[in-house]
């Protein structure tokens, strides 16, 4: 398929963190771009008001009559059941009917391409390496998985030579990229309703391994069982990260590689894992040839995702994060940045579990994990394109918690039972729809703590 024949290219699920980062691109790119989602957020408002026209009913009727089968491209989201009117409208008729991954890999497979893979961190360190590589004058366009802040998108640049894209192992979607330089920052079993057992999923990540022939250009968190380039905190590694401490609020940090050490350099997100997130960023960068200067610069001025440990209120009697965690592990790493940052103080939990197969299969670990907070507020499982499994509730991860102070609320109890609380740091965590409700427990806590 020649894109440069594509005329109109229509969205089948335009407001995913993924597609609209394609959508923003091919609109960047002089393209008519329009489609649908069934819900209205926060991130569809900006598309539209950015020219995009999206509506939110599945009717065939809403699809532009100008596109035709010769001149337009359909992009779906994994996440769009078989049932879709338009998506069969557009089968029926033989549209080029495409999933998201293999338009990246489209776009990508004439480029030199960074794909960042891994079960956690592929957001920030995707996010990381694009801005790196922008701020130093790189010809590249990065596709996001996050709003970045210091762009307020989910695509940085409009280069045509030098690519960054998330590896999604969703689907087995980043089998169909070409990466030249690529990472693994984890391997975590996920996506079980996908893969089945972790070992699938191993699999899985070795095919992608794989389409890098010369494992010098392959990273990997030390963890990994994998063959490259090994990145660590505070662990011998091929990028060892060292002297690491806190000044205003900023880690500090040097990194030594096979060749140099790097000193000071200063990085301003919170917890091991992000550290390790910029690590895997520097590696990559300085293997294509980024100067220490530019990506210490870089990594310096980087202000992070939004739902990523993204503070909402920071006073010195009243702090609120929110972030998009979705598994045990990604719990833990919150809590570990927070009581670095505030040791002994008594932290509010908010936790929208995500997926009904996802609560199932790790149920013990999401029990664990949120145990080690002082206080928790469950809302219900959020569906997404799953139908609910018998027995597998809010409640039943509520029963096998150990703390004492844990409930679950409704979305519209949920501001009245955070005021209770005496907690002053407060966390929301999940990957469902609990990202549109920030605003609005942001404003109240403000409200609240003025009075």
């Amino acid at each position: 398929m020649n894109l440069n024949q594509i005329h109109n290219v229509y969205f089948i699920g335009i407001g995913g963190i993924g597609m609209s980062a394609l959508a923003r691109y091919f609109k960047s790119i002089g393209k008519n771009v329009s489609g649908y989602d069934k819900t209205e957020t926060e991130l569809t408002n900006e598309l539209i008001e950015s020219g995009i026209d999206i509506h939110y009913k599945d009717d065939i009727g809403l699809i532009p009559i100008e596109y035709y089968v010769e001149n337009t491209l359909v992009v779906i989201t994994p996440a769009v059941p078989t049932t879709h009117s338009q998506w069969n409208y557009f089968l029926e008729r033989e549209y080029v009917v495409k999933k998201r991954a293999e338009i990246l890999g489209l776009i990508t497979k004439d480029t030199f391409c960074f794909a960042v893979a891994g079960t956690h961190g592929k957001t920030t360190t995707s996010s990381i390496l694009g801005h790196i590589l922008y701020e130093s004058g790189a010809d590249v366009t990065s596709f996001l998985g996050g709003i970045v802040e210091n762009y307020n998108s989910n695509l940085i640049g409009n280069g045509k030579t030098v690519t960054v894209v998330e590896a999604d192992e969703f689907d087995r979607s980043f089998l169909h990229l070409y990466p030249n330089i690529a990472c693994v920052t984890s391997m975590d079993a996920d996506h079980l309703d996908i893969y089945g057992d972790s070992q699938a999923i191993e699999a899985s990540f070795l095919e992608f391994a794989n389409k890098i022939s010369d494992k010098r250009q392959l990273f990997i968190a030390k963890n990994v069982n994998l063959e490259g380039v090994t990145v660590a905190v505070n662990e011998n590694a091929d990028y060892k990260a060292y002297n690491v401490r806190i000044e205003n609020g900023n880690y500090v940090f040097d990194v030594q590689t096979s060749s140099e050490i790097i000193s000071d350099l200063q990085f301003g997100l919170p917890g091991k894992h992000n550290l390790t997130n910029a690590l895997m960023a520097l590696a990559m960068a300085k293997t294509f040839g980024t100067s220490n200067e530019d990506i210490a610069s870089a990594l310096k001025s980087f202000k992070g995702i939004k739902r990523r440990f993204s503070y909402q209120i920071k006073e010195k009697n009243l702090v609120y994060i929110d972030d998009y965690a979705h598994h045990p592990t990604e719990i833990d790493a919150i809590f570990q940045a927070i009581t670095e940052l505030y040791p002994s103080q008594k932290v509010l939990a908010i936790f929208q579990p995500h997926l009904f197969s996802r609560t199932r299969d790790f149920g013990e670990g999401f029990a664990k994990s949120l145990s080690k907070f002082d206080e928790v507020l469950l809302l219900d499982i959020y569906p997404a394109r799953e139908i609910p499994i018998k027995g597998i509730t809010s409640n039943w991860i509520l029963d096998k918690m150990k703390n004492e102070a844990k409930k679950v609320v409704s979305k519209q109890d949920l501001i009245e039972e955070i005021l209770k609380s005496e907690a002053k740091i407060i966390v929301t965590i999940g990957a469902g729809d609990i990202g549109e409700l920030v605003p609005k427990i942001k404003k109240e806590l403000l409200n609240f703590y003025k009075k």
